[in-house]
């Protein structure tokens, strides 16, 4: 015995829900791991010589790279490539304004859009390959 269809109304609201779950579940978890790995690291180094640094590690960044590889490839898997580039470039778009904004020089806006470049590109990229590994196997 089939099932009934559901009503068309209910056919209507559930992609919009899904489409919208799919782009804001990467775009939250984005942030979070911004903030696990990159929001609590506030200060700058000062060096002997007068130079300063930070104030971020390398190790923290590499960190977020890497744990977002999860997530990412996970939505590309499961067929929410929307979700898996754009979701997680605006949520890291988001957390580097949040993180940034209170720069007095304005500048903080170029770092913003460097990230956002960053992230859409190798997210797309990520994105691809393993949307292509899943379609050869």
């Amino acid at each position: 015995m089939s099932r009934p269809s559901p009503h068309p109304l209910a056919r209507l609201l559930s992609f919009p829900l899904s489409f919208a779950v799919s782009v804001l579940l990467p775009a939250l978890v984005a942030a979070a791991l911004w903030a696990a790995w990159l929001g609590w690291d506030q200060h700058r180094d000062v060096h002997p010589d007068g130079t300063t640094t930070g104030p971020y590690e390398v190790w923290q960044v590499a960190g977020l790279v890497l744990t977002l590889l999860v997530p990412v490839s996970w939505a590309a898997y499961r067929r929410h490539v929307t979700g898996a580039v754009l979701g997680t470039t605006a949520g890291l778009a988001v957390a580097a304004w949040w993180d940034w904004s209170d720069d007095a020089s304005g500048l903080f806006v170029i770092g913003v859009a460097l990230v956002t470049l960053g992230s859409l590109a190798a997210t797309t990229v990520v994105t691809a390959v393993v949307r292509q590994v899943q379609q050869a196997g």
